[in-house]
């Protein structure tokens, strides 16, 4: 007879309370039980003290006998310091986007690769051309920079203008 420590549910409708007992694996969820070892109430914050309530001494004794926590139960004993805290699973087709999402993946995929070849063909002429055109660029900003200080300082309206266009603005309204 293969034992299972399993949850088994108890309590009203929309509120959950689980017994953690010691069952027979073919018995149902609800159904027949050899013995009671816990409870377990979802509803109560992580940190309560009554969250979960464990007999320790029978749940050791049921382990020693060949008893299996199932997922949930050995998470909960793994906290109470009973067994070894179990591993995270990963569901890795769980973590897998769906299958439009890895067309567009496959589509920027495919569009960078694309990118990536454009540039590699058009580099050596970008090389050759800045180093040509930077003397000039030197010069021509030195040139150009009186200038554009002096242009926004005569295009710039005054708060008056402004005002004055808000208020012929209204009036065409």
């Amino acid at each position: 007879m293969a034992l299972k420590i399993r949850l088994s549910r108890a309590g009203s409708k929309k509120r959950p309370v689980y017994r953690v007992v010691v069952a027979d694996s073919r018995s149902p969820r609800d159904g027949r039980f050899i013995e009671k070892v816990g409870l377990f109430n979802p509803l109560l914050n992580k940190d309560n003290k009554d969250r979960v309530q464990l007999d320790q001494d029978n749940i050791k004794e049921w382990l020693s006998k060949g008893a299996k926590p199932t997922d949930k139960v050995s998470k909960i004993l793994g906290a109470a310091g009973l067994i070894p805290m179990p591993a995270q699973g990963n569901n890795p087709k769980k973590a897998q986007p769906k299958k439009k999402a890895q067309e567009r993946l496959a589509a920027a995929q495919e569009a960078s690769a694309a990118a990536e070849e454009a540039p590699a063909e058009e580099a050596p002429a970008a090389e050759e051309a800045p180093a040509e055109e930077a003397p000039a660029a030197e010069e021509a900003p030195a040139e150009e920079a009186p200038a554009a200080e002096e242009a926004p300082a005569e295009e710039a309206p005054s708060e008056e203008e402004k005002k004055g266009e808000d208020q012929a603005g209204d009036e065409n309204k």
